[in-house]
């Protein structure tokens, strides 16, 4: 290792190189794609870490709204009826499966199939 890259790794922040170590670890997984290159009405298989969690109630009832980010871009998955599902975390690393559904400048899935990773 040269002394560039020495004084590349201590200056840089951890976020970027936290992000950086996300987008790797997604872009190895089988089968999946990168958030930034998602199509509307398609299904799509995504691979990325719980960044946000929370309840919002729609048309009466509570829906579990969970931000999953892979480095690159960041998708909603939306689960009706829920107001929790175990293991869906902050930080925790998860695979979703679903229809690609923007709305506005954000980009959704309802009620995925998701698979946590370790």
């Amino acid at each position: 290792m040269g002394v560039k890259d020495l004084v590349n790794r201590l200056t840089k922040p951890v976020e970027e190189a936290d992000r950086e170590k996300l987008v790797e670890f997604c872009s190895h997984l089988e089968g999946c794609e990168p958030c930034d290159s998602l199509r509307p009405r398609q299904i799509a298989r995504i691979a990325g870490e719980v960044s946000s969690v929370r309840i919002v109630p729609r048309a009466g009832s509570p829906a579990l709204e969970v931000g999953v980010t892979d480095g690159r871009g960041t998708v909603t998955a939306v689960f009706f009826g829920r107001r929790k599902l175990a293991g869906l975390n902050p930080q925790r690393r998860v695979v979703l499966e679903g229809m690609i559904a923007p709305q506005g400048n954000r980009v959704f899935m309802y009620n995925p199939v998701y698979e946590l990773l370790p």
